[in-house]
């Protein structure tokens, strides 16, 4: 191979890999843009449909009409969103660390495994709307009620995901561990939890999501007012009165926490698993 040739090699993949980070990028952009677009062009079709037509705003309001009413209605509705805020971080952190401790013991015994699962099943299907009116009964305090009932929903995905993931090590490392005379504290802190953090990040991921769920739904169950009152009271206050511009806008910032809790996580688990985990690695094609 002359020099000549060893040059054009060289040039030629740097080339790729010039274009490489080219599609990565405009992959990039594509994921912000193309969301952002639809959004854009679903609010234009709301705001024609609600002019066009002349519905009246006590049915639908329009964009503007709920933004107006988002800022306007500010002071109501920030101490009600930090309420709401409050209930899910606390139920996903009880959670996390309840699915984590139960998974791992789960791991280290699986009599502990067989005897408690089902009713972790149980728990999950459920459905919380169901128990919340009983949870209220028995449980005097209702911010505690309300965060029981939204632990409920956050606590499987978390022990369900983690127990797959620390039954999910290597077969052949397990083996290679006790080969060596690996203590199960050696073999859990080095082999199986490695294993099993991209199934507690995505479990991690779901369970925030479903932690707002069960904070709104208990709220809706609970339906108290007063100054601890959530997002989800607002939104029962505001059909009452009609005040459906204000509704919107508890909708609205509902749906933006979730969306901000799950890039959060979103964001976790590709910092974490971005160096070494196949699933968060860059791809060259």
């Amino acid at each position: 191979m002359t020099r000549a040739d060893i040059v054009a090699e060289a040039q030629d993949a740097g080339q790729r890999l010039a274009a490489a980070r080219d599609a990565r990028r405009r992959e990039r952009a594509a994921r912000i843009l193309a969301p952002l677009v639809v959004g854009l062009i679903a609010l234009a079709a709301w705001d024609l449909i609600v002019r066009v037509n002349g519905i009246p705003p006590y049915i639908l309001p329009g964009p503007a009409l709920v933004l107006d009413s988002l800022v306007n209605d500010w002071e109501t509705l920030w101490p009600s969103l930090l309420v709401t805020l409050e209930i899910t971080v606390l139920a996903l952190v009880v959670a996390t660390f309840g699915g984590l401790l139960l998974a791992v013991l789960f791991t280290q015994s699986k009599w502990v495994e067989l005897s408690f699962f089902p009713y972790a099943v149980v728990l999950q299907v459920t459905p919380v709307i169901a128990i919340a009116p009983l949870i209220l009964i028995y449980v005097d305090n209702v911010h505690a009620a309300l965060l029981i009932c939204a632990w409920i929903v956050a606590f499987f995905p978390i022990l369900s995901n983690t127990t797959l993931g620390l039954n999910s090590a290597d077969r052949n490392l397990l083996a290679l561990y006790r080969l060596y005379g690996a203590t199960r504290w050696q073999t859990l802190r080095y082999l199986r939890l490695p294993s099993a953090m991209p199934y507690f990040l995505a479990g991690l991921r779901i369970a925030g999501g479903l932690a707002l769920i069960g904070a709104i739904v208990a709220e809706f169950a609970a339906g108290s007012a007063g100054t601890s009152s959530g997002l989800a009271y607002r939104i029962l206050e505001s059909g009452y009165r009609l005040e459906i511009p204000r509704m919107f806008a508890a909708l609205f910032l509902i749906s933006l926490t979730g969306i901000v809790i799950f890039l959060m996580f979103t964001l976790l688990q590709h910092l974490i698993l971005r160096r070494w985990h196949e699933s968060a690695a860059p791809t060259d094609d």
